[in-house]
């Protein structure tokens, strides 16, 4: 049985494997540190929230997300991160947590919920072309 909630305290170590999994495909590696800070953030769920897959009680995939404002709506929700244990791929955990993102965003009159991929992420892909339009944005980034 797959559920959908917040992360609670048991999930703690799991959810480090799934974001570090999630790091290393983007080629990262963190330190410590960036956890903990993270998992703190998200337990005071107030500017970052996160929520966990759990299928037949396992934490399987994650979903970190935030709003921010719009100069062309009202506010919007961002899907910063989404990862699914290569494991349990394809047995509907990313479009749960999709969905679940979509209904927390909705609740909060958000006008609308975004994410982003790499190009080459064709696993990803398949799924978010099935759940969302692509409008052909090219992200840019600029490291500070």
């Amino acid at each position: 049985m797959l559920t959908i909630d917040r992360l609670g305290p048991t999930d703690r170590d799991r959810w480090q494997t799934l974001f570090a999994g999630y790091n290393e495909f983007y080629g990262r590696t963190m330190p410590a540190e960036f956890f903990d800070q993270a998992w703190a953030r998200f337990e005071r769920d107030e500017e970052v929230h996160a929520l966990g897959a759990h299928l037949d009680g396992q934490l399987v995939g994650i979903a970190h997300f935030l709003t921010h404002a719009s100069t062309t709506s009202a506010d919007v929700c961002y899907l910063q991160d989404l990862f699914t244990a290569p494991e349990a791929r394809g047995r509907g955990a990313a479009r749960a947590l999709i969905a679940a993102v979509t209904d927390w965003a909705r609740s909060r009159q958000c006008a609308r919920l975004y994410w982003a991929t790499q190009e080459t992420n064709a696993t990803a892909r398949r799924l978010y072309d099935q759940v969302a339009e692509n409008r052909g944005f090219i992200l840019y980034t600029l490291p500070l």
